[in-house]
């Protein structure tokens, strides 16, 4: 495991809390949602659909801001930063997951593990060598040059996790990743993924409605009424 700072949560939360307008009233999502991302665990956040989990994550990883509250990534509060300065530090700090892999289809899936390394303008072969390390890692080392309409489910989201984990994230944020794949090759993404942050040392935040998968999680939170219960 990476040798991070476990005095310092890698993502903290105080007094959360969003609203959307609709109708010319606001709707409250979440309410007062306290919450502490310790380096290297592992966490799950479950909840009945429309209970806010996707909105707290996205708030977690600043891509959305609070009604009230606020949030800290690695040390930095995002309510101090610009969004050129939010989405640096996302790139360096958080890693994203989501229910559809959303790799970029003209791209190879080794571009696509490269490109948070190229946005950031890592070296062209620094960013290839690493992808490529990754995707070995989680069995896609003889794929590197297949774009995604040639990889099966499973395999675009063991590349999405991989292009997830190529910047060595603090955290890695997973919005029901299983959600879309049959319950084989779900199971087989979440084993990867938790052998993989006991690898990598990130620490893991999965909204999920997998039981199986939030049951071996180090915490498990449970959402309703925009509140956790």
């Amino acid at each position: 495991m990476s040798e991070r700072n476990k005095d310092r949560a890698v993502i903290s939360c105080a007094n959360l809390s969003r609203s959307f307008r609709d109708a010319g009233r606001d709707v409250p999502v979440l309410r007062s949602i306290d919450m502490r991302i310790e380096a290297g665990e592992t966490v799950a956040i479950v909840g009945a659909s429309g209970s806010g989990k996707s909105t707290l994550l996205h708030l977690l990883g600043g891509l959305d801001m609070p009604t009230e509250g606020e949030v800290w990534v690695d040390g930095q509060a995002m309510h101090e930063l610009d969004d050129a300065q939010r989405g640096a530090l996302r790139n360096r700090a958080i890693g994203f997951v989501y229910q559809f892999h959303h790799l970029l289809p003209e791209f190879t899936a080794l571009e696509n593990v490269a490109m948070p390394l190229l946005v950031r303008r890592d070296p062209l072969a620094a960013a290839r060598a690493a992808a490529a390390e990754v995707l070995e890692q989680v069995g896609l080392g003889h794929r590197l040059d297949h774009k995604p309409g040639e990889l099966s489910g499973g395999e675009r989201q063991r590349a999405a996790v991989a292009r997830a984990l190529v910047t060595r994230p603090a955290c890695v944020l997973a919005d029901e990743p299983t959600g879309n794949l049959d319950s084989r090759t779900g199971a087989q993404v979440a084993e990867l993924m938790a052998k993989l942050n006991r690898e990598v040392g990130s620490a893991l935040v999965v909204v999920t409605h997998d039981r199986d998968m939030a049951s071996h999680m180090d915490r498990i939170y449970t959402l309703e009424d925009g509140g956790f219960v």
